[in-house]
């Protein structure tokens, strides 16, 4: 007997495809209801992926939010003759996790860089002060939230602006703002106490 595949093979159920197409229309329309319905709707799975591919629970959790920002922000930029919304919502979340991980990458560089910068034979005696102030900057930085740590090391390492992080994050560029100045506020206690310990020694 022979088979028809393309009457075998599973089909999304039209009513499914509609309701999908509704949740779309209503994203590029910036309906809060229907996005809030996506998310409902995609949440677990990218929740899933993130930290399938992450390994670490809050770093997933951090992802997600940024994958729906950046669906929000970014929802004029959806195209349904490219394809669903879900598959859409899927590249994202590829996306943010490549960020993520080479986020993770920069982080233990920028560690392990600043054990390494001391030249035990050379002449510069303010050297080791340096490698210390630069480690004791990493190890303020690692103790940030995790927004507030990644804003600053985007601005500090990437010499990005604040509209060019938002645009990366997909956070509003007040959200930004606030991490950054919040996060300056930390380093610089951070900072001033490690001072004022040296200064009692």
């Amino acid at each position: 007997m022979i088979t028809n595949t393309r009457l075998t093979a599973p089909v999304a159920p039209a009513e499914e495809t509609r309701y999908e197409e509704e949740l779309a229309r209503g994203l590029v329309a910036a309906d809060e209801e229907a996005f809030a319905a996506i998310y409902r709707r995609w949440g677990a799975l990218v929740h899933t992926m993130a930290s399938r591919l992450l390994g670490d629970t809050h770093e997933a959790e951090d992802v997600t939010q940024q994958v729906f920002l950046g669906a929000w922000h970014g929802r004029a930029g959806f195209r349904p003759e490219r394809g669903p919304l879900g598959a859409w919502l899927v590249g994202i979340t590829r996306r943010k996790i490549v960020d993520a991980l080479a986020a993770r990458t920069r982080r233990l560089t920028l560690i392990d860089s600043a054990g390494r910068d001391a030249d035990p034979t050379g002449p510069d005696e303010a050297a080791p002060d340096r490698v210390l102030d630069r480690v004791l900057l990493v190890d303020a930085l690692a103790r940030l939230p995790r927004h507030q740590r990644e804003v600053l090391c985007m601005a500090f390492y990437e010499d990005l602006t604040q509209a060019q992080i938002a645009e990366r994050t997909g956070m509003p560029l007040g959200t930004v703002k606030s991490h950054a100045r919040r996060g300056l506020h930390r380093l610089r206690m951070v900072i001033e106490q490690h001072q004022a310990a040296d200064a009692d020694r």
